[in-house]
């Protein structure tokens, strides 16, 4: 059978361009929704990091609240606004005495680095003298150029803002609060549907309880971690023994590089102070073996599944908020992308996002949600 031939003169048929057309204008829509979310992310930065602790710390407390609320006192038990009330005192006594300390170690590490700065270019040019007086005078002058004493002032002037974020934060929790009764009701609204409404309302759960007790255990992990190396400073003489385990207890909440930085810190400040190669090597081995203790071995051991976070997903987290929010986005960046790995497995069109962010590939299911109820 042949095929019938085409009329000589008939229009030849063109492809539609409608499909590549949306696909262009779809993809042209995303980078700019993108780009604006990123402009406002940055602008906002301190806005928003305030509200993410808020959130963090509010759902830290709600639980509490609830036990507080169910304690018995006679007939009744204690009203839900009297425990809000008492939870948020706590949290303001917290963050304010918090924040205090911090700015006065930030203060006393500024005076004593200070004090030692001057001494550094000689003592850094030391461990190089065996190469030679011109080596050592090389290194003298590219030491004495930079500035350290502007960085410091800077990042003090970073840690003065401290306080006005926890006055911040301690509003936003009030608010959260003063919500919390109405939030069910909200959301079956605002979903329409009685079912939504209570998926919604677990995932939310599965995502407070898992950033919760990764905190909890961090806390507990960094709290061991800056005590055992304070005890190390006060054992080798180093005047700024506490700070020291301050800072390694803050640090150790960002994932990785936390450790790595309060790693060498301690080694910089040691070796600034006492000048001897061999002891500062070894006060860097025993702080280093202390971190990958804890970091390595006790860290997972407790943490268990809980997290289920691809290490390679934390990595790229931590790099895309610390450039949007600087060193605060990188404490928040576990949090957060816990949030989004939970939220990604739930709609079928972002699941392959949620796959990629979990650690094994296999991110949180409807069953997982059913055993949190």
């Amino acid at each position: 059978m042949t095929r019938p031939e085409r009329p000589p003169h008939a229009p030849v048929p063109t492809p539609d361009p409608a499909p590549d057309f949306r696909r262009i204008r779809t993809a042209a829509q995303v980078i700019i929704a993108f780009a604006v979310v990123l402009f406002l992310l940055v602008q906002a930065r301190f806005m928003l990091i305030s509200l993410a602790t808020a959130i963090i710390l509010f759902s830290l407390t709600a639980d509490a609240i609830n036990s507080i609320a169910r304690v018995r006192i006679g007939p009744a038990g204690i009203p839900n606004w009297l425990a809000s009330i008492v939870a948020l005192a706590l949290i303001s006594t917290v963050l304010l005495s918090l924040s205090a300390v911090i700015l006065s170690q930030a203060n006393t590490v500024l005076s004593t680095t200070l004090a030692y700065t001057d001494r550094a270019p000689e003592a850094i040019a030391a461990t190089v003298a065996w190469l030679g007086p011109d080596a050592e005078t090389a290194v003298r002058n590219a030491v004495a150029t930079f500035d350290v004493a502007g960085w410091l002032r800077t990042l003090a002037g970073q840690a003065g803002s401290l306080m006005q974020g926890a006055v911040l934060v301690i509003l936003f929790v009030g608010f959260l609060f003063a919500e919390r009764v109405w939030f069910d009701t909200k959301l079956e609204s605002l979903l329409g549907d009685a079912t939504q409404a209570a998926k919604a309302g677990r995932i939310i759960s599965s995502i407070i309880h898992r950033v919760n007790y990764y905190l909890l255990v961090k806390t507990a992990v960094s709290a061991i971690t800056g005590l055992m190396v304070y005890g190390v400073a006060r054992a080798f003489g180093l005047d700024l023994a506490g700070p020291l385990g301050i800072l390694t207890f803050v640090l150790n909440y960002i994932p990785a590089i936390g450790s790595i930085i309060a790693t060498v810190l301690v080694a910089l400040v040691a070796f600034v102070q006492l000048a001897d190669g061999p002891l500062t090597l070894a006060i860097f081995a025993i702080t280093g073996a202390i971190q990958f203790l804890n970091g390595n071995i006790i860290d997972p051991m407790l943490m268990g599944r809980a997290l289920r976070v691809s290490s390679f997903g934390i990595m790229i987290s931590l790099a895309f908020w610390g450039a949007v929010w600087g060193i605060p986005g990188m404490f928040l960046a576990v949090p957060i992308m816990v949030g989004i790995m939970i939220v990604c497995s739930h709609v079928p069109g972002l699941r392959s996002v949620a796959v990629l962010l979990s650690r094994e590939g296999l991110p949180e299911s409807e069953s997982d949600l059913d055993r949190r109820r």
